[in-house]
């Protein structure tokens, strides 16, 4: 296996803890704590960087399959984290959130596990 790819590899495990810690803190506290948005900014650095260095290992190019629910698991990290920042922006931290906020980011973040998953199955099949 390339070292690029063993990289990315740890770097999307990392991301994996960052993010969980974000959205099981969200959801328990229901509001948005400092730690909430550092871990899921977090979440996001070690997701994108996993994500290029999985581009630049593969053999197969950008677009596959995995990539495709990758990329758009991403894009629901993303979104959540922009939605998680305007609301801090506009209301300040310690922010409450509704239900809908939350249902909204527990979707995204189990999308996301579900893509991880896919991405660890597909390595142990090779």
């Amino acid at each position: 296996m390339k070292p690029v790819l063993i990289a990315g590899i740890s770097i999307v495990n990392l991301a994996l803890i960052f993010y969980s810690i974000a959205i099981l803190t969200q959801l328990r506290k229901k509001i948005l704590y400092t730690r909430v948005l550092v871990f899921l900014t977090l979440g996001l650095v070690f997701d994108i960087t996993a994500t290029i260095c999985m581009i630049l290992g593969s053999d197969e190019g950008p677009v596959t399959l995995h990539g495709m629910i990758g990329y758009s698991s991403l894009l629901g990290m993303m979104t959540d984290a922009l939605f998680s920042f305007r609301k801090v922006s506009r209301n300040g931290l310690g922010t409450p959130v509704d239900k809908r906020f939350n249902r909204w980011s527990l979707t995204a973040w189990l999308y996301w596990i579900a893509a991880y998953i896919t991405g660890a199955l597909i390595i142990m099949m090779r």
